[in-house]
Order: C-alpha cells, then sequence, then structure tokens
C-alpha cells in the first residue's frame, strides 16, 4: 500500500493506493463500513483528457474519500483493482462528484457502471455551487471551481490540483492536453491530489448545501437539475452519426474559402484578419468612422460594428442600409470560414469514436442564468438558417430527423411575467407577434423594416440589447430606433412596468433576481437594468428542461439527441417519425401562467440540415429532400 499524508485545515488525511490483493481487500472492508452507514462518499476519476469517447480514451484510475481518508485505485493496472472500482461503486449508495456528468460518462462507458444505476445515488456539487452563485470567480462569483470552494471554505491553502499537476506535465515535456495521458501512472504527485480531490469534495458539500438553505433554495430545484443533468448524460451518450466524406470535404472548403476572403483583405494593408488594430486602420484610412473603443483604448471593430459596416445582419442577410465595405464584408468572411473549419469541421472530423458518432458536450447547467451550453464544437452558435454544417450530422441508419421547437418562447415567457394584457391577447388569438406589435406602432399599413425594428425592440427587452445595438443591426436611424423603443413601452405598458418591478425587486434581494423556480440569479450592481433579461432567459431556459423532463417521463429520451435554445433535435424510424414529432411536440408543449407555449415539430430527410431545404414559401421540398446530396452540391457549386 502507497501512503500520501496531507494537512488539510488543520487535519491529517490520508491517500491509500492499494498494491496487493490484501490492501484491496482492506479498501472493500472500508467500503463496507461506508455503504453501512450510508454516508456520502466523495468520488473522481482520472483519464488521459476529455475526450471520453474517443477509440483511445482510457480510464486511469477511481478515487473514493470521505473527509479524512481517500483511496486511489488504479484501474488501468490489473482487471482486479477495475473490478474493486466497479464493485464500489454499485454498492456505495451515495456519492458525490464535481462535474458529475464528465465522470459518470467515463464510468458508463469505461468501467461498466451502467449510467442508469449510477445517476440515482449521485450529487454534483457543482450544481449545488451554481445554484448559490451562477457566477464563475473572474465575474465576481463565489467560485465554481472545486479549488475555488475549497480555499474560501474548508481550507485556504486547498491545494490547486490542475495547476500543481499542470507543472508536473511541464517538468516531463508534456502539455495539459497530453499530460493526463502521458504521466506515469505511479507519479506521486498524480496519486497524492487524485485522492485529496475526493478528500475536498467530501468536506466541501455539506458546507455548500447549508449554503442553499440559508438563501432559501429549495430541494426541488436541486432535484430538478440533477433530474436534468441525467437526460442530458443520456443525450451526450447517444451522439450523432457524422457524414465523414462531407465533413473531409467540408473543412477542405471552408479552408479555401478563408484563405480567398484572407487575401481580399490583404489588398487593403490587412495582412491578419485576427488583427484589429491592422483592420480598424485600415477601416479609418478607407474613410469609415469608428468611434466605439475597447477598455485597452484601440478602436473597437468586433463582430457587430464589421456586420454594419458590410451591411449584413445576424443570419449574414443584406440589411439595405448603406453600400458593403468590401474590408468589413472580406473579414467578417475570413474568419467566419476560418473558425467553422475549426470549431466545427475538424471537431467532426478528429472527434468521433469508433462508430462514427459525435458527442458533443451537453452542459446542462452553464450560463449566469443557467442557460445550457454544447461544446465540442458548439452547435448551439450556428447561425440560424444555415444549413453548411448542419448537414454534416446525420440520423441513424433508417431514421428521419425530427426537430421540434418553441413558437416565441422568450416572448411568451416575457408577456406571462409580465402579465402584460395586449401582448397575451395576441398569443391567444394566433396572432404573429411581430406582426402585432408593428401594426400597433405604425398602424395596418406597415412595412417589412418596421416589422423588422419592432421585433429587434422586443427581442431587446429579452436579450439586454439597446437602441445603439438595434440601430446597427437594422439600419435604422438611432432616433427612429429610440422613438420605437418608447412607441413599444406605450404599447405594452406591462412589460415596462415589471422591468421597474423585476429590478426592484432585484436590488432588495441583495442584486439578486428569484425566477418562478426559485432560481437566484445574480446582477452586476452596475447592470441592474438586465434583471428583465435575466429573468426572461432563465425561465425560457427551465421551460425547456422541464419539457426534457416531461420527453423522459414519456419514454422518449432515446429519441433525442441535442437540446438547442428552445429547440429539441432528435430522430426515430422512417414509419414513424411523424408520430413521434407529434408525441415530442405535445410533451414539450405547456401553459405557462395563462400562456400558451406552442411547438412546431418537424420531420427532415436524413441529415439535420435537410430540415434547412426549404422553397421560398417555407415548404419542404419533398423530391429535393430525397435526393439531399443532389441538392447540397448543388448548392455548394452555387456557393
Amino acid at each position: 500500500m502507497k501512503y500520501f499524508p496531507y494537512t488539510i485545515a488543520g487535519e491529517e488525511t490520508t491517500t491509500r493506493v492499494p498494491e496487493t490483493a490484501a490492501d484491496l481487500d482492506e479498501f472493500r472492508r472500508w467500503t463496507e463500513r461506508k455503504a453501512s452507514a450510508g454516508e456520502m462518499i466523495g468520488a473522481d476519476t482520472e483519464t488521459t483528457g476529455l475526450d471520453t469517447f474517443s477509440p483511445t480514451y482510457r480510464l486511469r484510475t477511481a478515487q473514493f474519500g470521505d473527509a479524512r481518508d481517500a483511496w486511489v485505485l488504479q484501474t488501468e493496472v490489473s482487471d482486479r483493482t477495475a473490478e474493486a472500482a466497479r464493485w464500489a461503486f454499485d454498492v456505495l449508495p451515495r456519492l458525490v462528484f464535481h462535474n458529475a456528468t464528465f465522470d459518470m460518462l467515463v464510468l458508463d462507458r469505461h468501467l461498466g457502471v451502467p449510467l442508469a444505476s449510477m445517476a440515482p445515488k449521485v450529487t454534483d456539487s457543482k450544481i449545488i455551487a451554481h445554484l448559490f452563485d451562477s457566477r464563475p470567480r473572474h465575474e465576481g462569483g463565489y467560485g465554481l471551481k472545486l479549488k475555488e470552494l475549497c480555499a474560501r471554505d474548508v481550507d485556504p491553502n486547498a491545494p490547486d490540483t490542475q495547476e500543481d499537476l499542470t507543472a508536473v506535465f511541464r517538468s516531463i515535456g508534456e502539455t495539459k492536453a497530453t499530460g493526463w495521458r502521458k504521466i506515469d501512472i505511479n507519479h506521486p504527485t498524480y496519486l497524492q491530489y487524485a485522492g485529496l480531490d475526493a478528500i475536498l469534495v467530501s468536506r466541501w458539500l455539506p458546507v455548500g448545501v447549508e449554503r442553499l438553505r440559508k438563501v432559501g433554495v429549495r430541494q426541488a430545484l436541486v432535484d430538478f437539475e440533477h433530474r436534468v443533468m441525467v437526460v442530458c448524460a443520456e443525450m451526450e451518450r447517444r451522439g450523432m452519426l457524422v457524414d465523414q466524406d462531407y465533413v473531409r470535404n467540408l473543412v477542405d472548403r471552408l479552408e479555401e474559402e478563408a484563405a480567398l476572403h484572407a487575401g481580399k483583405a490583404s489588398k487593403y494593408g490587412v495582412t491578419s484578419v485576427n488583427a484589429p488594430k491592422q483592420v480598424a486602420t485600415a477601416l479609418v484610412g478607407m474613410g469609415e468612422t469608428l468611434t466605439e473603443r475597447t477598455d485597452s483604448g484601440n478602436l473597437k471593430v468586433d463582430k457587430e460594428i464589421l456586420q454594419s459596416l458590410a451591411d449584413v445582419d445576424r443570419n449574414w442577410e443584406r440589411i439595405g442600409a448603406r453600400t458593403p465595405n468590401p474590408l468589413a464584408d472580406a473579414v467578417l468572411r475570413s474568419k467566419r470560414a476560418g473558425k467553422w473549419a475549426k470549431s466545427y469541421g475538424v471537431a467532426m472530423r478528429d472527434g468521433l469514436d469508433g462508430a462514427g458518432r459525435l458527442h458533443p458536450k451537453i452542459s446542462s447547467l452553464a450560463a449566469r442564468t443557467a442557460r445550457m451550453s454544447i461544446s465540442s464544437p458548439p452547435l448551439q452558435q450556428l447561425p440560424s438558417g444555415d444549413w453548411t454544417i448542419r448537414r454534416a450530422l446525420l440520423a441513424d441508419e433508417g431514421h428521419r430527423i425530427i426537430s421540434v421547437d418553441y413558437s416565441a418562447v422568450e416572448m411568451r415567457v416575457l408577456a406571462a411575467l409580465a402579465d402584460e394584457k395586449t401582448m397575451k391577447s395576441a398569443i391567444a388569438e394566433g396572432r404573429d407577434l411581430h406582426d402585432f406589435t408593428a401594426e400597433l406602432i405604425w398602424g395596418p399599413s406597415f412595412t417589412t423594416a418596421h416589422r423588422k425594428i419592432g421585433k429587434g425592440v422586443g427581442f431587446g427587452k429579452v436579450y439586454g440589447g439597446g437602441a445603439t445595438t438595434l440601430s446597427r443591426q437594422t439600419g435604422a436611424p438611432l432616433d427612429e430606433v429610440k422613438a420605437a423603443v418608447a412607441a413599444y413601452d406605450r404599447v405594452y405598458p406591462g412589460i415596462k412596468r415589471y422591468s421597474r418591478t423585476v429590478q426592484r425587486q432585484a436590488r432588495a434581494n441583495g442584486y439578486v433576481v428569484v425566477t418562478p423556480t426559485g432560481r437566484r440569479v445574480p446582477l452586476d450592481r452596475d447592470r441592474v437594468y438586465a434583471a428583465t433579461n435575466y429573468a426572461v432567459q432563465s425561465t425560457a431556459r427551465d421551460v425547456l428542461c422541464q419539457a426534457l423532463l416531461n420527453m423522459h417521463d414519456r419514454g422518449l429520451t432515446d429519441f433525442l439527441y441535442l437540446p438547442i435554445h428552445d429547440e429539441c433535435l432528435g430522430s426515430a424510424p422512417a414509419d414513424i417519425a411523424e408520430d413521434v414529432a407529434k408525441e415530442i411536440g405535445d410533451a414539450m408543449a405547456m401553459d405557462f401562467f395563462g400562456v400558451p407555449l406552442d411547438t412546431d415539430p418537424e420531420v427532415g430527410g436524413r441529415s439535420w440540415g435537410s430540415l434547412y431545404m426549404k422553397l421560398p414559401n417555407g415548404k419542404y421540398d419533398e423530391a429535393l429532400r430525397a435526393r439531399e446530396d443532389e441538392w447540397y452540391a448543388r448548392m455548394g457549386l452555387a456557393a
């Protein structure tokens, strides 16, 4: 047996690493005592990295610990040790992990510990931390990382395992990316800190739970988040098939496109499209007026500003407000193609499991408002109407892709929270909310431009965008946009009244917005105006998560791939796809404080991109959808 003592908060702790059969017997006796007592045991894993589903991925160790003792089982070393770890995960009734989704999926795939049996007895300390203060430390939050939490609540000198191990990696000539795979499994630092994480998480959990109790977070919300976490873990485990030939060609095409537009930018003296100073200098030299500056004092040329200069909106559609600046257009297109090649194309080309499936990581509780995120690749960042990347992701053989999303969910949530009578009446009558708003403000002869401004004002209430931003996005004069904002407040007085109320309540709560589910969303003191934005986004997120649980209760999880914003993506065998889509839509639809949250089920072809193969009237072209490859090839040539 190897022993590694370490003092935490003035108490000596011990990490044990079994080496013999007798050592494993001692571990089993310890586990049986803890199981009989029903104790909460800290747990963790060490692996070869983050690509859990890679064919070359390995689980290296499994850790168990209480406040004073930890065990590190080197599962990579022998089948006997792996079996002891598997047995312990089976018999221990209560376990706590920090970021449990990762560890549960690792154990499910690489140790044979089923997700279904593990999940009901797991507490995720990161969920506890997020429900107390959802801000990361660098945004002024209490902290979401185990080290940060333990340094505050357990021991100011709690070891930073990540940083110490990074130093070890460097000493052996490896990086953060490669060190986990290459470090000697018997390295003392590696083993000691593996055990310490299990001890630290078991020590911090009761502190975190008590903090939630003191601020009034209900156990029902804690349970809700853990259930959502498990549904998302099941979707991540399932993954999606990738059209590998298409992806290889896509990467080549995107890299060529990035180089093409970079070449156009170079004609204006910009040698790197990722050099803001060069871009700003060249734009000023072309006669453009740049007024906004970064925190460091440099002229700002972010995506939003470049889009305004290039006369395109967020969806890359022409605004028609000015003559497009060719440099701004070239920089935008080069950067987009380069990002897509790396963030999407390469990730889908090189990040597959042995069966050719991609497993995007789904973080069920991510942003300050709790909105979910998807990474590796970040599919929630794809433009709403683009098919290029989505074409690469396929339904299972014999299946058709399904997409079900809510109809204007944020605006409906806002109407419900604000109890805005006029907007609620329009929704109940089945009116197009943006047409209705434009008619209220500009009269029945409103134009498409009016509708766009009115829609932007409404989303500004949801997402926090100001008049200046909206002016840039729509091309409308700033005075016209400000007048539209004032008119919006007149026709929907309930929203302005609600905004004032939620800001006042947030100040009274210590600059914290409390949503209908009891979620606490912290505000920055200089951005109290964001209270409405946070309340709506957080509540809309919880609506989608409740829908996921509704679908799970109906046995629909096996059909699902991803939750994306207000959409659920899945697939089903072709002969039942329409029925499954309807069932998903029914499970998602609900009444929210008297406002119906309707859904829009769609069934496409084999690829996710097929859902975007629409005619100008918004209908699918069934003939083309049946020949997806031909359609996309033709679109590619057209592009």
